[in-house]
């Protein structure tokens, strides 16, 4: 471990069938008012809505509703959290949903009391939060993100075509709460059960590939990775596999909530140029994620090839005997590949809307940051080409 670090992570996990029993007890800690938060109309057909305010009710807590939360929330929908917050004195907001809804709550939270323009305030001058946070508490429908165990917020200011996430404080913006029934997951449709998969494989791979180093949070990743690709072949052939299913949500809360990274150098950048992809295509976030990977790690592969031949080995199992690394390499890219196609994810941005005259204003916009090796905009705009 050869990175000094400080982890802290003060969410509450309720966990399991029964994890719902535990909400009164979490309401009764905060006061009257509460805002709930969810998306378009999938929590009220499953009756999850109803449950959520039967218990609201007998908790004696007024409501007051945010609802139509986008898949890559907007700009204008955290502002109109922030209006609502103060509307009605908000106490506590209850984001039920996916990591969207989640995000996108714990963004009204540290912006409804700042008295600047949020965008300006946290996207572009990183300035502190003010010292009035509305508590956030999770109900998870959709695994994906780890937003339910983290503080950090993705969302897409429309106007600008930027679409961006902010690490808040751990201390202020973590959920104080959240509660996950795998259950609840269990009427995800497969296009955005396999892009929550994808997510939280991608999220181990960026804090995977970066370093040369040995430190316990390899392992740590490795392990959580052969956990994910075990668990989702057995979620595709039986989506209401609740063993499956809850080591699909417990791998992708663990997979984002910093642990995992502690001592590790990163690198972020599939997750930029997807962003951007987004920002113009509006398309679903695990989706973009998987189109825009194998082409980076291809790309990239040279640069880390050392980390490459142990993902091929430790992951992908890949069989060493009389090849070169770049051969192991190589092949380890490849069954992740193979892995995506098994998920049925499609491999061309313009499956998801993406036209080549996006392509040059995508490759400008994206933020640069990489691990290995920082890429250029020419980079990033020939990477985006050979996967249109």
């Amino acid at each position: 471990m050869n990175i000094d670090f400080t982890f802290e992570n003060p969410t509450r996990i309720h966990f399991g069938r029964t994890a719902m029993t535990h909400l009164a007890d979490e309401l009764a800690l905060y006061g009257p008012n509460v805002m709930l938060v969810y998306g378009k109309n999938s929590i009220k057909q499953t009756g999850l809505y109803d449950k959520v305010m039967a218990t609201l009710n007998a908790c004696g807590k007024r409501v007051c509703e945010l609802a139509g939360i986008n898949s890559n929330p907007r700009y204008s929908q955290l502002l109109d959290g922030c209006r609502l917050v103060k509307e009605c004195n908000v106490d506590l907001i209850l984001a039920v949903g996916g990591g969207s809804v989640i995000d996108c709550s714990k963004a009204i939270a540290c912006s409804a009391w700042c008295d600047d323009d949020p965008w300006e305030h946290y996207w572009v001058k990183n300035l502190p939060v003010p010292t009035k946070v509305v508590p956030v508490g999770t109900i998870l429908t959709m695994t994906g993100t780890a937003s339910e165990m983290n503080s950090g917020s993705v969302i897409t200011n429309e106007t600008l075509k930027i679409k961006a996430g902010h690490q808040f404080p751990m201390s202020v913006a973590c959920p104080r709460f959240s509660i996950l029934n795998p259950e609840f997951t269990f009427s995800v449709p497969k296009n955005q059960m396999v892009s929550g998969i994808f997510d939280i494989f991608s999220h181990l791979m960026e804090q995977y590939f970066g370093g040369d180093d040995d430190c316990v949070s390899d392992y740590l990743l490795e392990g959580d990775m052969l956990a994910l690709i075990s668990a989702s072949r057995k979620a595709l052939a039986n989506p209401h596999d609740y063993e499956a299913r809850s080591n699909i949500m417990w791998a992708a809360t663990m997979g984002l909530n910093k642990i995992l990274a502690v001592s590790k150098v990163q690198d972020w950048e599939v997750h930029q140029i997807e962003h951007q992809v987004g920002a113009y295509c509006d398309c679903p976030h695990g989706i973009g994620l998987a189109i825009v990977s194998i082409p980076y790690y291809k790309f990239i592969m040279s640069y880390g090839l050392h980390r490459f031949v142990r993902y091929a080995k430790n992951v992908w199992r890949v069989d060493a005997t009389d090849k070169s690394d770049e051969q192991i390499a190589t092949e380890g890219i490849d069954c992740l590949s193979r892995f995506i196609d098994e998920l049925g994810i499609p491999r061309r941005l313009s499956e998801v809307g993406c036209t080549e005259e996006m392509l040059p204003l995508i490759a400008e916009s994206v933020n640069k940051i990489g691990g290995y090796h920082t890429p250029t905009t020419a980079e990033v705009l020939e990477l985006l080409s050979s996967c249109l």
